[in-house]
C-alpha cells in the first residue's frame, strides 16, 4: 500500500526519521516544522493521514486538530512525550485517531500507520505507488511531479512520458519506444524532451536528469 503522509515535527531529526522510514515503507512524504504550516499543507494537500507533534511552535499540535477537524476528517496521528497524557486525551476528544509515545521504534509507528489506513480507507495499491529518482517524484495517482516537494506542472504529454522513465531509471529508451505512447512523430519526442528539461533541469543545456544517449534515445537517471 502507499499514502500521502504529512509530518509536522519540529524536531530536525525526529522528523528525517520518521520520514526515512515512511517513504521505505512506500509512501510519500511531505514534513513541516510548525503547527501553521500543518494546518495550511493539510488544507493545500489534502493528505491521506497526518502524522502530528504534540509539543510545536506557532501553533501547537492540539489547536492543529481544533482547525483541521472543522474541515477535514483526516486521519491524526499524535507524536507526544509521556508528559503530555493530559494532551493526548483531549487530542482524541478532538478527533484524534492514534497516539504514539516519545521515545518510540520506528517500524512500530510505520505498523500503526499501515493499521490506521487499512482502517480507514486511504490506503492504495501498492502497484500505482509514488516513483522516485533522486530528488524527483512522480505520483501517478495524483498526476504530480515534485523536485524537493516543490510541485512542477507539466502537460498530460510530458507527465506521460516522465512517468514511463521514471518507472525505470537508467534505462535507455529509444524514439520508437515512447512513440509506442501516442506520440506522431519522433521529432515531437524530441520536442517534449526539450519542454520537460526546460522544468525538470536547473540548466536544460546541460542536463543532469533526462539525458541523451545519442544515436538512440533518452534516460532519466
Amino acid at each position: 500500500m502507499c499514502a500521502h503522509i504529512l509530518v509536522a515535527e519540529d524536531n530536525l531529526n525526529q522528523a528525517e526519521l520518521v520520514r526515512r522510514y515512511l517513504e521505505h515503507d512506500g509512501h510519500s512524504v511531505v514534513v513541516v516544522h510548525d503547527g501553521r504550516a500543518a494546518i495550511d499543507e493539510t488544507r493545500r494537500r489534502n493528505p491521506d493521514l497526518l502524522v502530528l507533534d504534540v509539543m510545536m511552535p506557532l501553533v501547537d499540535g492540539i489547536d492543529v486538530i481544533r482547525a483541521v477537524r472543522t474541515e477535514s476528517d483526516v486521519p491524526i496521528v499524535l507524536l507526544t512525550a509521556r508528559s503530555t497524557e493530559d494532551d493526548v486525551l483531549l487530542g482524541f476528544d478532538l478527533g484524534a485517531d492514534d497516539y504514539i509515545t516519545k521515545p518510540f521504534r520506528p517500524r512500530q509507528m510505520v505498523a500503526r500507520v499501515r493499521t490506521i489506513l487499512r482502517r480507514t480507507g486511504r490506503a492504495r495499491e501498492t502497484s500505482a505507488t509514488v516513483l522516485k529518482v533522486g530528488d524527483l517524484m512522480v505520483d501517478p495517482i495524483r498526476h504530480e511531479v515534485r523536485i524537493n516537494d516543490e510541485l512542477v506542472s507539466l502537460t498530460p504529454a510530458e507527465f506521460r512520458l516522465l512517468a514511463k522513465m521514471a518507472a525505470q531509471p537508467q534505462r535507455v529508451f529509444t524514439r520508437e519506444q515512447l512513440l509506442e505512447d501516442g506520440f506522431i512523430t519522433a521529432r515531437t519526442v524530441d520536442v517534449h524532451m526539450m519542454k520537460l528539461r526546460r522544468k525538470i533541469e536547473r540548466d536544460p543545456r546541460r542536463p543532469e536528469r533526462l539525458l541523451t544517449v545519442y544515436g538512440i534515445g533518452y534516460k532519466l537517471v
